[in-house]
């Protein structure tokens, strides 16, 4: 499986068929080394919530490709009338795809989406266990650390995703403890540098894990599971 990171909490993620983005803030991310433009295949986009930075290039790549987007049900109605095809979830949900299995967790965060004709209700963040050729990837959204993760033990998380960034989300010391609870294989850290309001250093949260292995990936390059 090829996981490929896109700057912010933007992922590509590819299996045999399956090519999928997750949170796909492109346009107006400076780290983002792609554009919409580069994809031509994509078969699905996960949404965690309605944030301008993780809905981000939804509507134009999933017209674009034909994709199905998976979010929940307030984002995927508002997908819908737009004429993109989506699939609602929502927090607990579990549902298998051609693809695999995806699961809808918790996050605690908001979540609203920005038009021309004001903000709309954006649902309930989340954030999602993906099960392709069984290969876990825990993306966790924007959040802050939450006794919910402990859950997460259970589902043998290969990478887990998570933000450092602080302000917005979990900072270093909260996302190291999520580690301690989610005990999965790898880390990738995410959410981090892109504006001034989450800087954080990596490296700094590398030295903080010792029972996962923590891969920093810089905007642009891939991990191979």
């Amino acid at each position: 499986m090829k996981i490929q990171f896109l700057g912010h909490s933007c992922f590509y993620v590819e299996e045999n068929n399956f090519k999928a983005l997750i949170d796909p803030f492109m346009t107006g991310n400076e780290s983002c080394p792609l554009s919409p433009c580069d994809f031509s295949s994509i078969t699905h986009i996960f949404v965690t919530h309605g944030h301008t930075d993780h809905l981000g290039d939804t509507l134009e790549i999933a017209k674009k490709n034909d994709a199905t987007v998976i979010t929940n049900y307030e984002i995927a109605c508002f997908l819908k009338e737009n004429d993109v095809n989506a699939h609602p979830m929502h927090i607990g949900g579990r549902t298998s795809f051609d693809f695999g299995v995806v699961k809808m967790t918790p996050a605690l965060h908001g979540s609203s989406i920005q038009t021309k004709e004001g903000i709309l209700y954006g649902g309930n963040p989340c954030g999602f266990v993906i099960e392709v050729k069984n290969h876990k990837i825990y993306h966790a959204g924007d959040t802050g650390l939450t006794m919910d993760m402990k859950l997460l033990e259970i589902e043998n998380i290969d990478v887990a995703l998570l933000p450092i960034g602080g302000n917005f989300t979990m900072d270093i010391q909260d996302a190291s403890l999520a580690v301690d609870f989610i005990k999965p294989k790898k880390v990738i850290p995410m959410h981090y540098n892109t504006f001034p309001l989450i800087q954080a250093d990596p490296l700094q949260f590398k030295t903080k894990i010792t029972s996962s292995e923590v891969i920093i990936l810089n905007p642009g390059q891939t991990y191979m599971l």
